[in-house]
Order: C-alpha cells, then structure tokens, then sequence
C-alpha cells in the first residue's frame, strides 16, 4: 500500500469508482445502472471518511507520508485520534459490507460472475489491510472494541440471512458479509496479522465459489429446505472434533493458550471445525468409515496449512507495529461472546423458525436496494 497520503486515497477513491463502473457494466440494463449508482454513493462516502480520518492524523502531526503519522500518533490528542480512528473504521466497514452498510453489496448481484468473484474475493477485503495498516490509531483510540463488537454482530446476523436466501448469488453475498464480519472481529480482538490470513484465504475460496457457481444449472427441480436433526452421537462426534480442532490449532499457532483476547480466536477455530464435522456426518452418500476418516486428515491437514500460512503472514508483517496485540478480557468481550455461542446455536438447531417476527426481520434486512431488481424493461436479455 502507498506510503504517501495522496496516492492512498486517489487509489482508495479510484478503486471504488473503478468497481462501481464493473457492478454496472451492462449499461442497457436499467437494474445495473440503479445497482452502480447505488453502490458509488457508498464508495464515494468511505473514501470521504477514509480521508477525513488520515487527512485529521496528517495536519494534526505535519506529516503527509504513513510511516511519519504513525511514528508520531503518541503525539496527537486523545480526541482527534479517536475521531480520525471512527472515520477510518467506518470507511473500512463501508467497504466491507458490514452492517448497516451491507445493503450495497446485496444489490451488486447485476455485475457479471467474474466481476463479482473480483468484488468478493479482492474488493471487500481491502478494509483488512486499511486496519492493519492504521493498527497503531486504533489502539491509541481506544476503537477495538467497535470492531470487535459490529464484525461479531455481522458475523451472527449474515449467517442467518444467509440460510433464508433462495438466489445462489444472494446466499453468496450473505456468506460474504459474515466472512468480513469474522475478520473485521479479528481486527477487533488485537489480531491484524490472523485478519489479513482470513481474507487471503477467503479470497481464493470465494472466488472458485462464484466462478464455478454455473454447476447450480444442474439443480432444475426445487429443493426442499433440509430439516436440521442432529442425532446424540453425532452431536457428540461434532463436539470432540471441534474441541480437538481448538487444541490443535493453540499448539500450532500458539494462540489461546492464555488467558486474553486470543482464546476467541480459538473459540472461532472450534465452531468452524464442529460445522464443517457435521457437515461430514450427515452427509447421506458417505460410509461410516468415510465418515470417521475424513475429519481428522481434514482438519489435520488444514490447521497444519493454516499454520504455516499464518507464521508466514505474521513474519512478512513483522515490520509493521502493534499488529499482533492481544488484549485483556474485558466484560464486554466475555458478555459478547456468550451471546455470539447462543446466536450460532440458535441458528445452527433451526430455533429461529419457531419465531415467524425473528425470521421475517431477517429477511428484510437481507433484501437489495429496490431498484435494482425487476424495475425495468431489459433490453438485455
């Protein structure tokens, strides 16, 4: 990223104007033009915030390169560094997607897939560098705990929306917002370097998602939504590989052996391994000796990788100051996290059906902006 202040936003700027123009390429489609409009005035608004905040940390410390501003944040006052740190943070979740401001990367599903696979899998992921990068104005301003607290609210709601959508490239976009959500809670917890690993490897799987999403034409009769009933033993095969998964990765990675802000990442680690288990076990076409089989060479060979990617980004960004800083449990991260666990069980048992508000409310915040979707005559097609 530039290390002068200029070039930083001309390109932050160029590259919202640049992806706006890719979401509405197909100028005769009026839903496209509505979508580019739409999603400009949010790339046009993190861009102001985005310089708001730096343009605040340069005139306050008379330096115009990051590497100077940085080095002299101890210096500025307390309150304009939490100004500056609230608009820095609001442009990265602009970016993003992340709640309020996800409703524009609902409504881009008008760009073509491989536009789409660059929006989800590059576009969104720039606010985690934007973080790593501003690392030290964050700390400074006390702002942790905003991220921390709207990636893991985002996180939560996405994945319920997420199992409402009937549109391959909606439910995409939902697993999207959740995913930003996870890293912008990283972000949150004092982990920039485990930030940038997850929107690495975000990236590469989103896109192979988006382009291979023409194998969906092979499903021409609808699907009925599978009920979730999860037996005894199989919860209690979820729950040993989830906890397993935990261990391993602390041993790996070394994180959430103590008593601070890292044993969320740990908890994270423990819900991504139990639901990819249970995603295994009812799998009907497999035997029970796959079944027993697969999780752990999977999950072995996965966290093995994860950790050598993670050593790998964490050594690249040695240079870079405060970013990996765990942070002391406070009430509110513990108070949270309870909450976070009873959202995710709440969502994955299937309790949300039983309220009908719950899921209607879910639906409508999950809905694009109207105008672009079915408001026009396409020339088009």
């Amino acid at each position: 990223m530039s290390n002068h202040v200029a070039l930083l936003l001309t390109m932050w700027l160029l590259m919202g104007l640049f992806m706006s123009q890719l979401i509405g390429v197909d100028s005769r489609w009026g839903e496209a033009r509505e979508a580019s409009k739409f999603a400009l005035k949010y790339f046009v608004a993190g861009s102001l915030f985005l310089s708001a905040g730096v343009l605040l940390l340069a005139f306050q410390t008379e330096a115009f390169t990051l590497s100077e501003i940085i080095s002299k944040v101890s210096d500025v006052p307390k309150s304009i560094t939490l100004v500056a740190g609230l608009c820095i943070i609001t442009a990265a979740i602009i970016q993003s997607a992340i709640y309020p401001f996800h409703r524009w990367l609902l409504s881009a599903m008008t760009a073509p897939t491989p536009a789409s696979a660059l929006m989800h899998a590059g576009f969104v992921n720039g606010s985690g560098i934007l973080l790593a990068l501003f690392s030290t104005v964050l700390f400074a301003s006390n702002t942790l705990i905003i991220l921390f607290v709207i990636g893991g609210l985002t996180a939560v709601i996405a994945q319920f929306t997420k199992l409402l959508q009937v549109n391959l490239k909606q439910k995409l976009a939902c697993s999207t917002i959740a995913q930003m959500g996870f890293m912008i809670m990283q972000c949150g917890l004092g982990f920039f370097n485990a930030a940038v690993v997850h929107l690495l490897l975000h990236g590469f799987y989103k896109a192979y998602l988006f382009l291979s999403a023409g194998e969906e034409i092979g499903h021409s009769k609808p699907q009925k939504p599978t009920q979730i009933k999860i037996k005894p033993l199989q919860a209690i095969i979820v729950l040993f590989f989830g906890i397993l998964g935990a261990f391993l990765f602390a041993y790996l990675t070394g994180k959430g052996t103590e008593l601070n802000s890292s044993i969320f990442l740990t908890l994270i680690v423990a819900i991504t391994v139990g639901q990819a288990t249970y995603n295994i076990v009812k799998e009907q076409s497999l035997s029970l000796f796959q079944k027993s089989v697969a999780p752990p060479l999977l999950f072995v060979c996965g966290m093995v990788t994860y950790a050598l990617i993670y050593k790998g980004v964490t050594a690249l960004m040695s240079d870079m100051p405060m970013v990996v800083v765990p942070l002391s449990l406070s009430v509110i991260e513990i108070a949270f996290g309870i909450l976070f666990l009873a959202g995710f069980f709440i969502m994955k048992l299937g309790i949300y059906r039983n309220y009908p508000w719950l899921y209607a409310k879910l639906l409508n915040i999950s809905q694009p902006y109207k105008k672009t979707v079915l408001m026009y005559k396409s020339k088009s097609l």
